[in-house]
């Protein structure tokens, strides 16, 4: 397992890892179970693809295995168990077989010799493996019931009946097994969802229907290899996956390749509604949302943002407040403070404007002042004069 110590589903998987650990040991089970901190051996971590945390991955031989299942002590020791083990699993009598198919409710089996197909079937079982068993049997040991047309053959038991696989019809075996590893009708979550994302196969949800039901198990020959047939309890994981405000019950068909969806334009009613909705959708008349667009991807950013916002405030309003109000305060008191300095500054240059040009009139009548008294002055050194010359006629005349 890698880990990172600041991750809180980390901390979360932590009491459970270590259960595993201990029953696997008491088990006897060759599988050793460790963990590493990413953060520490970030190069051991890029070199086995790890991008996220926690990533369980089982190691065998050169090959690394991934977990994407849920997080439980027992699927994990489910997954350990069926990984470490033989990649095909012989069922050597019918006793046997029975006892497996009562444990599995999908159960792949290659009936048959040596063979390309049983070369293709080991090749496509090392990649699935991390999803489910394969085995292998001869045809005597399988059911009565059970008519093969041809050997060798690859054979899925699920729904309480049997397909069989046709190359011609049924195209890529690994992409059959694929499709196949599920039921015809699912209870779907979370995690099977996201299985689903891998087959790139369209899956129907809704809250539950009988006509639906009936469609999946009455019109498997017509749809099964383009969709898969499900309900989903509660309508909170399907809104926010598309972005959208659906009530419950509704139809809802995902496209998992490309993230768009389908809604019927009338209420669906009956099986042969159903039925019509899905063949409009097939030949292309239905009308497509969402997708994996730019304006979808900007959504996207948007809604996560509003409802991390919104359940922060749900969960804690005193740590949102906290959050999102002290930035916004700061925010608020550094605008103000550069408005204020503006309208400050402002007030100022003025001010002083006005008093540089007050001193400039006051200095301009202070040199009218000089020139009055300069002219005063000039008026008496002439009246002085006048006096004089006055004086000297005087005595002249005397």
């Amino acid at each position: 397992c890698f880990y990172a110590p600041w991750c809180g589903h980390c901390k979360k998987l932590e009491p459970v890892w270590n259960e595993v650990g201990i029953e696997m040991k008491n088990m006897g089970s060759p599988v050793k179970v460790g963990k590493m901190d990413a953060t520490s051996f970030s190069s051991i971590a890029s070199e086995f693809g790890v991008r996220g945390y926690p990533t369980i991955k089982l190691l065998k031989g050169d090959l690394a295995y991934n977990y994407r299942g849920p997080r439980t002590k027992d699927d994990i020791i489910e997954f350990a168990n069926r990984v470490a083990g033989p990649l095909i699993r012989p069922l050597p009598s019918q006793h046997m077989f029975e006892h497996v198919q009562k444990r599995h409710r999908v159960l792949f089996v290659y009936v048959g010799g040596e063979s390309p197909l049983k070369e293709k079937y080991i090749e496509v079982a090392s990649e699935l493996i991390v999803y489910t068993y394969f085995f292998s049997a001869s045809e005597d040991v399988l059911p009565e019931y059970v008519t093969l047309p041809e050997l060798p053959a690859v054979v899925v038991f699920k729904d309480g009946t049997y397909f069989v696989y046709d190359e011609y019809e049924d195209g890529d075996l690994s992409s059959w097994i694929n499709r196949e590893r599920f039921q015809g009708y699912l209870n779907v979550d979370g995690f099977t969802l996201y299985e689903l994302g891998d087959t790139g196969t369209i899956c129907c949800l809704l809250g539950k229907s009988q006509c639906l039901l009936e469609v999946a198990r009455d019109y498997r020959d017509h749809f099964h290899r383009d969709f898969q047939f499900g309900h989903m309890d509660g309508n909170d994981y399907i809104n926010s996956l598309l972005m959208d405000d659906l009530t419950i019950p509704t139809v809802v068909v995902l496209n998992t390749s490309n993230q768009q969806y389908f809604l019927p334009d009338r209420h669906i009613e009956n099986t042969e509604d159903m039925v019509q909705f899905i063949n409009n959708i097939l030949d292309g008349t239905a009308e497509a949302q969402g997708g994996d667009g730019l304006l979808q991807r900007i959504k996207r950013i948007i809604y996560d943002a509003k409802s991390t916002v919104v359940s922060v405030f749900k969960s804690s309003p005193l740590l949102g407040c906290f959050l999102f109000g002290l930035p916004l305060g700061v925010i608020s008191i550094m605008c103000y403070g550069i408005c204020t300095a503006d309208t400050d500054g402002g007030v100022d240059e003025h001010e002083a404007a006005k008093k540089e040009n007050g001193d400039r009139e006051l200095t301009d009548e202070g040199s009218e002042e000089e020139q009055d008294e300069e002219k005063n002055g000039k008026y008496t050194e002439l009246s002085d004069g006048e006096l004089k010359q006055k004086d000297i006629m005087e005595k002249k005349k005397d």
